[in-house]
C-alpha cells in the first residue's frame, strides 16, 4: 500500500527539464544552418563572391538573408549564378538560389534553392526583453580565411527606433522621412558584428530558435577602420517581420 502511494505522488509532480542545451550545443547545430550568400561564376576569378551571411528555415529550402545583401545584378551571358554555400564537415557545398520575396523597407530577402535541401533553424514566437542574452553566427570577414562560421554572444541592449540620429539636414532623404513618421522597433545588441555578418540569425542561447536578423553595424569611421576600430553596436530585425513576408507570399 505505501509503494503504491509513493508512486502515486511522484506521478502527480510537475516536470521540469533537469539540464538546458548548453550554448556549445547550440551552436554546433545551428552552424548547420547558416549559409554564406554570393555569386558564382564558373569563369571568373574568383569564381565565388561573398556578400553576406544567410540561414535556412521552414522545409531546408527557403534561405532569409538581407535585402541588401542581393546582387544588385546578376550576369546571365557569363552563366553567373546567386548562390549560397555552407559547410559540411570539411566540405564546402554551393546551392543555386532565385529570390521568391523581399522587404526592402525590413531589409528581408528569402531565396529558395533550386536543388537540395539544408538544416533548418526554428523561428520563435517569444516575447523578446532587454538584457535577454542571445548569440549570432555568421561570417564576419566572408570567404577571406576559409568558409567557417563565427558566432558572438550579448545581449539585447535596447528595443529602439529604426532612425538613426542624422549629422547633418542633408543627410535626411525621402526614405529617411518616412521612418521619422512611422518608425518600427529594431533591436540594439551590445555584440560586436561586422559587414559580413549581415543576414546572421540572432537566436536563443538556450534554445537556438531565431528572433532575428543582423543587419547593421554602427561604424565609428570608415567601412576601411571597421575590423581595427569596431563599435560594438549591432542592430537586428524582429523576426516578426519575416514572419510577415513569409505569410504574404504564402511560403509557410
Amino acid at each position: 500500500m505505501k509503494t503504491k502511494i509513493v508512486v502515486l505522488l511522484l506521478t502527480m509532480l510537475p516536470i521540469h527539464p533537469v539540464f538546458a542545451a548548453s550554448l556549445a550545443d547550440v551552436i554546433e547545430i545551428t552552424k548547420k544552418s547558416v549559409v554564406a550568400v554570393g555569386t558564382y561564376m564558373p569563369k571568373r576569378s574568383p569564381r565565388g563572391i561573398f556578400l553576406g551571411t544567410g540561414f535556412a528555415i521552414a522545409n531546408g529550402r527557403l534561405i532569409v538573408t538581407n535585402a541588401h545583401v542581393l546582387p544588385k545584378k546578376i550576369e546571365d551571358k557569363s552563366f553567373e549564378k546567386l548562390t549560397v554555400f555552407n559547410r559540411q564537415n570539411k566540405q564546402i557545398k554551393m546551392f543555386e538560389a532565385k529570390v521568391v520575396a523581399v522587404d526592402k523597407e525590413h531589409d528581408i530577402a528569402i531565396l529558395q534553392l533550386v536543388n537540395g535541401l539544408l538544416p533548418a533553424t526554428g523561428l520563435s514566437n517569444a516575447k523578446v526583453r532587454e538584457g535577454q542574452t542571445v548569440a549570432f553566427t555568421g561570417f564576419p570577414i566572408g570567404m577571406v580565411l576559409g568558409l567557417h562560421p563565427v558566432t558572438h554572444t550579448g545581449i539585447i541592449s535596447a528595443i529602439s527606433p529604426v532612425v538613426l540620429p542624422m549629422l547633418r539636414s542633408r543627410q535626411l532623404n525621402a526614405k529617411l522621412m518616412k521612418r521619422l513618421q512611422d518608425p518600427y522597433d529594431v533591436y540594439q545588441l551590445d555584440a560586436t558584428a561586422y559587414p559580413g555578418n549581415s543576414g546572421s540569425p540572432v537566436y536563443e542561447k538556450e534554445t537556438g530558435k531565431v528572433i532575428g536578423i543582423v543587419n547593421k553595424v554602427f561604424i565609428k569611421e570608415s567601412k576601411e577602420t571597421v575590423l581595427s576600430k569596431p563599435s560594438g553596436i549591432t542592430y537586428a530585425i524582429p523576426i516578426r517581420y519575416l514572419d510577415d513576408l513569409l505569410k504574404k507570399n504564402n511560403l509557410l
